[in-house]
């Protein structure tokens, strides 16, 4: 969003991680995932429907896209205090979130840590 107001986080990316899923979704997805980001930087508190902590996890955190009825998972995690930082993204089929994807993330947040 273009405005004139402090945003309270910065989005960025590691690697090619969420490129290469935001990169297959189609136009429509694509500008609701940025619809989405923008809020979460732009918002001082983000509602838990579009960023929630995963529960048993490390800082680990999921950015939710909804559009019609499909939904997307965007995993994330911050690095000093307001960057948020992109993992992996999937789109849901069940209720429960794939623990292979969340294994993932972990993995990646862990890769990144190890980087710094």
């Amino acid at each position: 969003m273009l405005n004139n107001y402090p945003k309270y986080r910065k989005i960025t990316f590691y690697k090619g991680y969420f490129q290469s899923f935001f990169s297959h979704q189609n136009k429509r997805v694509k500008a609701k995932i940025m619809w989405t980001l923008d809020l979460i930087e732009d918002l001082e508190r983000v509602p838990e429907t579009y960023l929630k902590h995963i529960e048993d996890t490390d800082g680990l955190y999921e950015i939710r896209v909804q559009l019609g009825s499909d939904i997307f998972r965007i995993f994330c995690f911050f690095d000093k205090g307001q960057l948020i930082v992109l993992a992996n993204g999937f789109q849901e089929k069940t209720q429960k979130t794939p623990r292979e994807e969340i294994n993932l993330a972990l993995k990646i947040k862990q890769e990144y840590e190890s980087e710094k």
